[in-house]
């Protein structure tokens, strides 16, 4: 279910040729923890595996790609080049890299096979809000949402087979905290994703659009750290088959899954600073200056914070569910974003500690959507009110509302409605300290 890989084949079947995975294996990315890399690389074991039934060479090279692949694609004899796409800048600047020290005769084509609708076909422009990009996506679905042709057994087999891949090594290369420790209720890879999907729609999606607010509630897909990976075409194919049935619920879902996470990545493909308060709208910039020096009733460091010694223990329990679980129910996280802005010295500080332990501990962290919206689950985007992180303090995607101390026009939050939303002492015992 990968267009990049799809668009790959195709061309190496025209040439009559044989066809070639690379992952290049950097020792270090943002925040992420051996949390991350260990769900990654066991995912990777599972392609390694079915790139061999299909007689397709998987290569795990060690390295930045720009050190690494355009020796490979040398050595190899390589005629051609196919990616895949990411908005942020890091992977943006790894493709810049090897496109200038590919061989000039070498073709590079790039395949956003992580959105639906390609994100610079969805909008030439940073939207303003889901509002004005919903008609546009919705738009384009008929063309951009179809079943995936199959992956073949490739007829051409390479002239030496792939390099025996040392899975024990990749480890010792990593430059990671080995002390955020793999979760245990996520198994890596598409077998076990898409047996996440399957309950998801036997058990809990007929409560999506009613419970999916309730943190204490299954109603969630629960499918968020495997979208960091792959497409979530599948999952809406899927789903869809199933809207006769539960028409709110798939609605809500799609609306989720597709509208809003391609809205956070339109925001990180057009503004550069898309995680720092200086890509908030000129409103929110304004009215978080203006109440920069507020004082505050409470102020945390960062170790605080991190261990949940608040005095908050809704948040600490909210955060005890991300530092153990790899996920954060959205409706919480919207919460605990916004407290982090009520509780340090100031929005800078607040966006910096929030995407540092976004990025640290939740498994589909390093994403556009932690940066602007979530799902519900703790995955993405979500019906005009779940959080990123520059959602939650910096007000994109949203609106003014009334003015207040510290948060000035940015959506205000606390705990008392919270306590109108769910059972919070339910869910305090929960993720008790």
């Amino acid at each position: 279910d990968n267009w990049a890989f799809l668009y790959a084949q195709r061309l190496a079947l025209k040439q009559e040729l044989p066809l070639h995975v690379c992952f290049c294996l950097v020792p270090k990315f943002l925040e992420a923890t051996l949390r991350h890399y260990g769900f990654m690389l066991r995912g990777l074991r599972e392609v390694a595996e079915e790139c061999a039934e299909l007689n397709i060479s998987f290569h795990l090279l060690l390295g930045y790609a720009k050190d690494v692949l355009p020796t490979f694609v040398v050595e190899h004899g390589v005629g051609g080049l196919v990616t895949d796409f990411s908005p942020l800048r890091l992977p943006r600047q790894w493709v810049e890299d090897v496109g200038q020290r590919l061989p000039e005769d070498v073709p590079f084509a790039q395949v956003d096979a992580h959105n639906i609708v390609p994100c610079w076909v969805a909008s030439p422009k940073q939207e303003y809000s889901a509002r004005t990009i919903r008609g546009k996506i919705h738009a384009q679905l008929p063309e951009f949402l179809t079943e995936f042709p199959p992956i073949v057994h490739h007829p051409y087999p390479p002239s030496c087979p792939a390099e025996p891949i040392a899975w024990e090594a990749c480890y010792s290369s990593l430059q990671v905290d080995h002390t955020v420790k793999e979760v245990e209720w996520a198994t890596p890879g598409t077998t076990a994703g898409l047996a996440v999907l399957k309950s998801f729609i036997a058990e809990r999606l007929k409560s999506f659009s009613s419970h999916r607010n309730d943190p204490n509630k299954a109603a969630l897909s629960n499918l968020s750290p495997w979208f960091h990976f792959v497409s979530t075409q599948r999952a809406i194919l899927e789903v869809q088959k199933h809207r006769h049935k539960y028409k709110e619920s798939v609605d809500a879902f799609v609306e989720e899954a597709v509208v809003r996470r391609e809205l956070a990545e339109n925001f990180c493909y057009y503004n550069e600073n898309y995680d720092s308060v200086q890509g908030a709208y000129d409103w929110a910039q304004t009215t978080l200056r203006l109440h920069a020096k507020d004082k505050r009733p409470y102020l945390y460091d960062l170790q605080e914070l991190e261990q949940g010694t608040t005095h908050d223990p809704l948040w600490n329990a909210a955060q005890i569910q991300m530092v153990q679980e790899g996920k954060m129910h959205g409706f919480l996280r919207m919460y605990w974003a916004k407290k982090i802005l009520e509780w340090t010295r100031s929005p800078e500080e607040a966006l910096r500690f929030a995407i540092y332990l976004n990025d640290r501990y939740e498994l589909d962290g390093r994403d556009p959507n932690g940066y602007v919206g979530k799902l519900q689950d703790g995955g993405m985007g979500c019906l005009l009110r779940l959080p990123g992180c520059l959602w939650s303090i910096c007000g994109i995607h949203d609106q003014g509302w009334a003015e207040r101390a510290i948060f000035g026009k940015i959506r205000y939050m606390n705990y008392a409605g919270c306590k109108r939303k769910f059972d919070v002492d339910q869910f305090e015992r929960r993720y008790a300290p």
